[in-house]
């Protein structure tokens, strides 16, 4: 796939797949599981509380920044700390809010109408057929993470799935008696795997969500498949074509997950926790490390130390113990 279909795919998709090994430690939540939990609160705007007469008691509303209340000629001054892994976070909220407009009015009723008219075992198979061309780049990396076991079974389900599965449109490996699991990993993963850290977070116009390390190794993915894919896979009218087919399947499979991020109270900050905190599970899945639980807003409202204590005892990350 080219780079800029496969950049495309990026701008429509907020987090990267999941590592699906029965044995690699994968944060299973989802957007919904998330919303109904409470940790993703979805945009409810409350309306403006009306004047409060002297010498009665102020009404009680609930709004998504409590502040304390400001005497006559008192200037509030409220605001979001930033976060320390954001420093672009202006210049990346517009190219969030350019990217989505464009997905409203094109990208995405096109993709819905791709999946409404294309069959389902056509997709799949489409589907299957570009996760097969992406394997020799799971298993490099499983070499290069030390993983021989896991680097075999991925050569494996090539070479099954290139052959018996008809150039990896079914994919037979995953199925009994053979049982080989699909796993995704990447130069990026590698190199978080190592101890590099994500660097700052970008929404790129092109690109979507990423960090600096993703972006990289995400590079260097893409210059490895037409080496080792050759011809026709390095021809550029190609990659235009199977790179378009790819990032009409991939938005109309993340839909349903691309409107809850929007619905959320903030959509860029949802996104960008969202993302950042899957990308980092999927390394500690690397490392069979366990997952830390999903903060959708970590740099929450200024506030003071009275107010920013929680009503209910938090519980800690690993433990069944709530902290006091």
């Amino acid at each position: 796939m080219s780079a800029a279909a496969f950049a495309v795919v990026m701008m429509l998709t907020c987090t990267p797949g999941g590592v699906d090994d029965p044995g690699y430690s994968v944060p299973s939540t989802t957007i919904v599981q998330l919303q109904a939990e409470g940790s993703l609160t979805p945009d409810q705007s409350a309306p403006t509380p009306p004047p409060t007469p002297t010498g009665s008691a102020p009404q009680s509303t609930v709004t998504p920044s409590p502040q304390p209340p400001a005497a006559d000629g008192d200037i509030v001054v409220s605001g979001r700390r930033r976060s320390p892994g954001d420093p672009l976070a202006a210049i990346n909220e517009q190219s969030y809010a350019a990217t989505q407009a464009v997905d409203r009015a094109v990208i995405g009723p096109v993709a819905r109408s791709f999946e409404h008219t294309v069959p389902k075992p056509v997709r799949d198979g489409l589907r299957n057929f570009f996760i097969n061309l992406h394997e020799p780049i799971v298993f490099v990396n499983y070499l290069l993470q030390l993983k021989p076991g896991k680097a075999a079974e991925t050569a494996g389900r090539f070479v099954i799935n290139s052959t018996v599965g008809v150039a990896g449109l079914v994919d037979f490996a995953k199925r009994r008696p053979i049982n080989l699991p699909r796993r995704k990993n990447s130069f990026a993963d590698t190199l978080g795997y190592y101890g590099v850290g994500p660097g700052p977070f970008l929404f790129l116009p092109l690109i979507g969500p990423t960090t600096l390390r993703d972006l990289l190794g995400g590079g260097v993915d893409r210059m490895m498949m037409p080496l080792y894919l050759g011809a026709p896979f390095n021809k550029p009218v190609f990659n235009v074509g199977t790179g378009g087919v790819h990032m009409l399947d991939r938005r109309a499979e993340f839909d349903d997950q691309l409107n809850q991020l929007r619905a959320a109270r903030n959509p860029y900050i949802a996104t960008r926790s969202y993302y950042l905190w899957r990308r980092q599970a999927e390394i500690d899945g690397l490392h069979g490390r366990k997952i830390a639980p999903f903060d959708p807003d970590p740099d929450k409202p200024i506030m003071s130390a009275a107010k920013a204590a929680p009503a209910t005892p938090t519980v800690e990350p690993g433990t069944a113990s709530p902290v006091k």
